[in-house]
């Protein structure tokens, strides 16, 4: 298994993406523990991408959002559906981006730091498990480029990885 992942920053965003889906589909393994892996998947994501302030997943109960693993500063642990960027993007069930986090109405400021999120709902069998949810420090961090990439690894975490009953 890789110790590491590695994104070369002199790369256009798109091959780095390349690089790092190839990466985290060699370093997570079925056969190990869910959270585990996503934990590793966290940790991958603020590892290669210096953008990303905080990565981690929100996990969703039937009522709300829970925080799961995460990579960053202490987080917000509990989250109402349509409450801020994370309720918003699973009570619509879409990727929600936010070049400027104090522009979005509601929004939870877990990490007086953050300036832009990205969101991507987990949705399984038209349930929704939980969401990906990465900020950065800088404002614009991401856009449909992160969208396209974090969408197809968060199909291979809900197709390879999440338990079968998931959702």
């Amino acid at each position: 298994m890789p110790e590491s992942v590695i994104v070369n920053n002199s790369l256009s965003i798109d091959e780095q993406y390349v690089s790092f889906v190839k990466q985290v589909k060699a370093l997570l393994v079925k056969e190990d523990n869910w959270l585990s892996n996503l934990s590793n998947f966290t940790a991958a994501l603020k590892q290669g991408f210096g953008k990303i302030s905080w990565a981690g997943f929100y996990l969703y109960d039937g009522n709300r959002l829970y925080l799961g693993p995460f990579q960053g500063k202490v987080a917000c642990t509990n989250i109402e559906m349509n409450k801020g960027v994370c309720g918003t993007a699973a009570q619509r069930r879409e990727t929600v981006i936010v070049p400027d986090v104090n522009k979005f109405p509601g929004h939870i400021a877990c990490d007086g730091n953050s300036r832009s999120e990205i969101v991507i709902p987990l949705v399984k069998n038209g349930k929704l498990i939980g969401l990906l949810d990465l900020d950065s420090a800088e404002y614009n961090s991401f856009d449909e480029t992160d969208e396209k990439y974090l969408q197809e690894l968060c199909l291979f975490l809900i197709d390879e990885i999440l338990p079968q009953n998931a959702g």
